[in-house]
């Protein structure tokens, strides 16, 4: 699925929407810690693409099919500009210049390539099978060589 993406700041929010209703329709909750990391990237991706290079873009999501399911999400910036995004050591005061260093700290994996004219900048995030839920005094748990015993 993707979203073509205006040379507009305004659209930062329109991409964080669409994306968020594109998690909703394949069961990622609002509140779940991979929904919200996806949102954070797409912010930082779409304005990077948005105000450094003044060109439309396309924003593409890879969604898991089944949302218990250990998958990968691939979240995908195209751009129409040929300059490589580059990495910013900034200082504490600085505004901005902290994106691709958030992208890094946030995402599995990401990396960029060209694109025809421009290039592609993409993440992913691994979507884990979600843990099992806590245990609460004196509920049996499994048997251990034949033998079942009681949590403590």
């Amino acid at each position: 699925m993707q979203l073509e993406i205006r040379p507009d700041p305004a659209e930062v929010g329109r991409a964080r929407r669409w994306a968020r209703s594109r998690l909703a329709g394949s069961g990622i909750a609002a509140d779940d810690p991979l929904a919200e990391t996806l949102i954070l990237l797409v912010s930082e991706l779409v304005t990077n693409a948005v105000v450094h290079t003044g060109c439309p873009a396309v924003l593409r999501l890879s969604l898991p099919g089944a949302a218990a399911e250990p998958a990968t999400v691939r979240l995908e910036v195209a751009d129409l500009s040929g300059r490589a995004p580059v990495p910013r050591c900034v200082d504490g005061d600085a505004t901005g210049g902290r994106g691709l260093a958030l992208v890094d700290g946030l995402a599995d994996r990401w990396g960029w390539s060209p694109d025809g004219a421009g290039k592609r900048i993409w993440c992913e995030l691994d979507r884990c099978t979600p843990p099992q839920p806590a245990r609460t005094c004196g509920t049996a748990l499994p048997a251990y060589g034949g033998l079942a015993y009681e949590a403590v």
